[in-house]
């Protein structure tokens, strides 16, 4: 057996939501934690509950916005952002993204999303003129935080059967596609395939065993697996009226997976 190529040294944050610090989640968490930082990468941790992470948008990210004017959250996102007034906990994570190489999110899947504290995070980190807006590169292409992988780490109470093809939930690359499009794609993070554990409601000692084996190859391939290969807005496959061209996509390719270029299909920027 041939050894592996060490990896370059890497910045990465992982963001990781459940209540309880012994759950499988938290457990999960630690183990990627201690995994990539033996591999020599750099490793800093967002646990949203342990941070007692605020988790609604209000006047509050905003200090200084005068009490008796109209919040327009988009409007006063982008004027805090810029004048870099946000609150220091909005600041502080934001710099984590700056600071990261690869952002990993680690969730248990309630209501077909993420917990609400989780997306509490993603509203009020993902501000108007830092991850979107006009100062900063177009969505769906480069996007304001290019260069960076994503993963999601997404344990699941069902079985996989239910979210496969014909399966009663939906694909799971469609109940995840706003996550992995709409907030990764997005902001021009390169989404990688989830890593989701299934029946996670019974996890004993031998089968944590096995996954974590499993999360371990997935987490050495962190920046060398090929990422989803979904569209640019600006690589020539979209109109200005932002829909996908009549005939871009494969035969026979229907739903949100027209927004996936075909195997072998280039971007026309390459």
């Amino acid at each position: 057996m041939t050894e592996a190529t060490p990896q370059r040294r890497k910045k990465i944050l992982v963001v990781s939501a459940h209540p309880e610090s012994r759950s499988l989640n938290a457990s999960l968490t630690s183990f990627a934690v201690e995994h990539l930082r033996a591999a020599g990468h750099e490793v800093r941790v967002s646990d949203l509950y342990a941070m007692k992470w605020k988790a609604a948008v209000d006047a509050d990210d905003f200090p200084g916005h005068a009490p008796d004017r109209r919040l327009d959250v988009l409007a006063a996102q982008g004027e805090a952002t810029l004048g870099e007034r946000l609150s220091p906990d909005v600041a502080a994570e934001q710099e984590k993204l700056r600071w990261s190489d690869a952002v990993i999110l680690q969730f248990p899947l309630w209501w077909f999303s993420v917990p609400a504290i989780m997306k509490g995070w993603i509203d009020r980190v993902f501000t108007f003129e830092f991850a979107h807006g006009p100062s900063v590169p177009p969505p769906y292409s480069e996007g304001a935080l290019a260069g960076r992988r994503a993963l999601m780490a997404v344990t699941i109470g069902a079985r996989e059967s239910s979210f496969a093809d014909r399966g009663i939930h939906g694909r799971l690359s469609d109940v995840l596609f706003p996550l992995q499009h709409g907030l990764f794609w997005f902001t021009g993070m390169a989404p990688l395939e989830p890593f989701a554990l299934y029946g996670s409601l019974d996890v004993p000692d031998e089968r944590f065993a096995r996954i974590q084996r499993e999360y371990g190859r997935r987490l050495d391939r962190l920046f060398t697996d090929e990422p989803v290969a979904y569209r640019s807005l600006t690589g020539g496959d979209y109109g200005r009226d932002m829909r996908l061209l009549p005939g871009a996509e494969a035969p026979g390719t229907s739903g949100l997976d027209i927004h996936i270029r075909p195997r072998g299909q280039r971007d026309s920027r390459d």
